[in-house]
């Protein structure tokens, strides 16, 4: 293919498209279902959006990270799988079908139609036949049929629990799905209500799921820890306390309490028992207290999430119920309902110790329950001690503990279990804080679980010649709840045992199941059955997985116990789904507010120094923080208008450039309309050079001119530099080498006439097109092909190799300071562009982590000597 070369700027609009087609003509981001022999393979993936209607720019962000990483794997000779689809089940759909009268598919498919141009437009190279929508039976049908697998292995039950329900978009909600004591979508207060769920025994893989962080070791640190305190093992001790006069009526499961505790050494400071609402002992206190039962329906209007729990405040109802102590026998102790005391956490209720733990410290006071320090800091003294508003959780050495005193904390804890298990009262134990995953959802919009009820056989599966189990789509939304439990025909069937009339299960399932084992679809989307065995071992595990940090807990251990329960029934044989987690930043933009205090889009919006006023009225404008983009308060820019006003390559240049890729960036007319003169800028730099310097240019022997010297130099530096930026993830770092390699080719312009300039410039310019392909691969194919024609597309190219005989420069060390304070050091050549240089000290690991969430509002460059970064004071 041959481009003309006449024309004076870059034509974006035609010039996009006509690579796109050729890209398609040429299949060149397809590939074989199971990974060639020949060559070694890369997964990389981004985490697959749900179908709103638009993409915004974190969308851009994040797909164009991920398509650096492919295309430069790709040129580094690697096989890449790189698919996309849609997480399309999902309330949204169901609330636009009951706004606006839309059916929920009909809303969702023409979303997904919208998007996936915005994505094409965009020139991701992506593995478009392989698309998968979780909204269809060809993908839910298979998880259905994975569900099924999964109830065969005994990872499934059914069982009735207290859960989340959202009043108003009335459906169950994971713990992790209440925020602030309130449904993550809907924003209503979370209720407690108790239902028959199907669970998902995540619990069985605890161990295996916290082991197995430790070989995580291309993941973030922040995202392992976060995993591992939600897994939560905690070695302690199980043991029951009697109650000290058992009123008349109660059986003997009631006589005592059993309680799970990680800190049996301070059994000495008890004062108190506190149980759950729903424990069976306050059930039955309640049967004759109304004050009682009142004060645990009061419990259940909390939710039963932690957040919830730890966020309300401490509040409690004496029962007059007392318990023994085990090495205490002539002490007895208050037994309390209390609303911190959660059913499904440990046994559902707890020993108070006031002095050892801050809950438990806030509970006694409000209640004026005795305080008795049991653990001496080192330094104090055991007469001057004393615990008044701060309870002391540290370790130490033991007082006021009888048989423990003067023994250390992990001494005392061993003792303690030892004594508890000789007197028969206690044992040592493993307990984990990890539930069990309740997977059903009272909507209609998802997958629906495919268990038949029957009054005589009971929960019965579906046979697997009767899946997929299709939603039926002439539902109505004009009743509250679930449509499909008033469809009139849908739920009744026969069973698949007996054959008497029975009814289909009308909840499905958490939308989190769709995501959970997409990835694992990707590497064979078209199967009959949910993986090719084959394709799944030769793509798995995702390489290079990228994603924000609000996936932490939800999406990526839901994913890690579905890869692990899918090699258990045998569909996978790998331990984790993704090898490399990258989590990025987010996009951010001012807000604005109009004279009455409506929100406003940026469009709307005329800047102008510091202030701004509106675009029709001219009225003054109220500029807002600059915070993470978001429908509800406007400040969003969309993809599609960037794209017609700048091309697609400019918005990828920007997004990608302006900070690390872990951080947030800010999105400004200014910025972007600076990447655009760059593109251009660089695009008639190299069409400069194609017509000005033949394409049979050669080096001539012997020493080269200073000046042709320093400009290959300059660009095998510069292919060494972007190569090891891709390789660690600092996208930002590459693109400022592109820019330094882009003024080293302009000043060589001014040089032409020298002997050998010729062909160094034509080497830099081919640099420039190939290390510049990941991030704008229009313009780099335009470039290449009037550059080099008859040499094929550029993403058909191997990366360059840079020469080591022209690296061998001298480096210098640079002190990189924030706030005048060394924070670390990096190296940079003499004289090195500032740009590149500050890229790379904002990228050093101990500097970019403590610029974490500070606004860097000056950055000072003494070339080969220092950089400094000035933040905002906080405040």
């Amino acid at each position: 293919m041959t481009v003309d070369d006449t024309p004076a700027s870059y034509d974006f609009r035609s010039v996009e498209t006509r690579w796109q087609q050729e890209w398609d003509r040429e299949g060149v981001f397809t590939v074989p279902d199971v990974p060639p022999a020949d060559k070694p393979k890369y997964y990389v993936l981004e985490m697959f959006p749900y179908p709103s209607g638009q993409l915004h720019m974190g969308h851009v962000r994040n797909y164009a990270l991920g398509d650096v990483v492919a295309r430069y794997k790709r040129a580094r000779g690697f096989s890449v799988l790189h698919p996309m689809g849609w997480d399309a089940f999902g309330l949204p759909a169901e609330n636009a079908a009951r706004e606006r009268g839309v059916h929920p598919k009909e809303w969702t498919l023409a979303n997904i139609a919208a998007m996936r141009e915005t994505l094409k437009r965009l020139g991701f190279s992506l593995n478009w036949d392989r698309e998968i929508a979780t909204c269809l039976p060809d993908y839910y049908g298979k998880q259905q049929k994975i569900f099924l697998d999964f109830l065969k292995a005994g990872l499934v039950d059914r069982r009735e629990s207290w859960v989340n329900w959202d009043p108003i978009d009335n459906t169950v909600l994971a713990n992790e799905q209440v925020v602030d004591g309130r449904g993550w979508r809907s924003g209503a207060p979370i209720e407690k209500k108790k239902l028959s769920q199907w669970f998902l025994k995540i619990t069985q893989f605890a161990p295996d799921l916290l082991d197995s962080l430790k070989t995580l070791d291309r993941w973030p640190e922040r995202v392992r820890t976060m995993q591992e305190r939600w897994i939560g093992r905690s070695d302690g001790a199980r043991l029951r306390f009697p109650l000290a006069h058992p009123p008349a009526g109660f059986n003997e499961d009631l006589n005592a309490v059993e309680v799970f505790t990680t800190r049996p050494d301070t059994l000495f400071g008890m004062s108190f028992l506190a149980i759950a609402a729903d424990h069976p002992l306050a059930a039955k206190v309640a049967e004759t207290n109304p004050d009682a039962a009142g004060f645990i329906a009061e419990c259940r209007r909390m939710g039963t999430s932690v957040e919830a729990v730890e966020t309300a405040e401490k509040r409690g109802f004496d029962t007059g119920l007392k318990v023994s102590h085990p090495f205490l026998p002539d002490a007895t102790f208050p037994v309390w309902i209390a609303n911190f005391v959660l059913m499904d956490y440990g046994t559902g209720a707890l020993f108070g110790c006031p002095s050892g733990d801050q809950r438990d410290l806030d509970f006694a006071h409000k209640y004026n329950l005795p305080v008795v320090p049991v653990v001496l800091p080192a330094g104090e003294t055991k007469d001057s001690f004393t615990i008044t508003d701060k309870a002391w959780t540290g370790d130490g050495t033991m007082i006021n503990s009888g048989f423990l005193d003067g023994r250390t904390t992990d001494e005392a804890r061993k003792e303690a279990i030892q004594r508890l298990e000789g007197l028969g009262v206690g044992t040592g134990v493993v307990n984990w804080r990890l539930r069990d995953w309740g997977v059903s959802r009272q909507r209609y919009w998802g997958c629906p679980i495919p268990i038949i009820h029957c009054e005589s056989c009971g929960a019965v599966p579906v046979p697997d010649e009767q899946l997929p189990v299709e939603l039926p789509e002439d539902v109505t939304f004009d009743r509250p709840g679930n449509p499909l439990d008033h469809h009139p025909t849908w739920k009744h069937v026969d069973c698949p045992q007996c054959g008497r009339p029975a009814t289909r299960e009308t909840d499905t399932f958490d939308t989190f199941v769709d995501s959970s084992w997409y990835f694992a679809r990707f590497t064979a989307p078209h199967a009959t059955t949910p993986t090719n065995k084959a394709a799944a071992d030769g793509w798995l595990a995702v390489d290079q997985y990228i994603g924000g940090i609000e996936h932490a807990i939800l999406h990526l251990l839901y994913a890690r116990f579905f890869t692990k329960a899918m090699k258990a029934t045998g569909y996978l044989d790998v331990a984790e789904p993704f090898s490399g987690l990258f989590t990025q930043g987010m996009v951010n933009h001012e807000s604005y507010k109009d004279v009455n205090g409506a929100w406003l889009y940026p469009e709307e919006v005329v800047r102008s120094g510091t202030g701004a006023t509106h675009h029709e009225t001219g009225e003054p404008v109220t500029i807002g923080r600059i915070e993470k983009m978001s429908k509800s308060k406007r400040n969003t820019v969309a993809p599609v208008a960037i794209i017609d006003r700048f091309g697609a390559d400019t918005a990828r240049w920007f997004v990608l450039s302006d900070s690390p890729p872990e951080r947030d960036m800010e999105w400004t007319e200014a910025g972007v309309a600076g990447s655009g003169r760059f593109v251009q800028r660089l695009f008639r730099i190299v069409k400069q050079v194609a017509a000005s310097c033949p394409v049979d240019a050669a080096p001539s022997a012997g020493d080269m001119p200073e000046a042709v010297d320093t400009l290959r130099r300059t660009t095998h530096r510069t292919i060494a530099a972007v190569t090891e930026a891709l390789e660690a993830f600092t996208v930002n770092v590459a693109v400022a080498r592109l820019h330094e390699l882009t003024s080293a080719l302009s000043d060589a312009e001014k040089k032409a006439g020298e002997d050998d300039m010729a062909f160094a410039r034509r080497e830099a310019a081919r640099t420039l097109c190939l290390l510049a392909a990941p991030m704008m691969p229009h313009l780099a194919e335009e470039l290449f092909a009037t550059l080099e024609p008859g040499e094929g597309l550029v993403v058909q190219q191997a990366w360059p190799e840079a020469l080591p005989e022209l690296l061998a420069v001298t480096r210098v060390k640079m002190a990189v300071q924030i706030m005048g304070k060394l924070r670390g050091t990096i190296e940079a050549e003499p004289d090195e562009a500032a740009d590149a240089v500050i890229a790379r000290a904002e990228a050093e690991p101990n500097v970019a982590r403590l610029l974490e969430g500070q606004r860097i509002v000056k950055r000072i460059h003494v070339p080969n000597r220092i950089v400094n970064f000035v933040v905002a004071k906080a405040g």
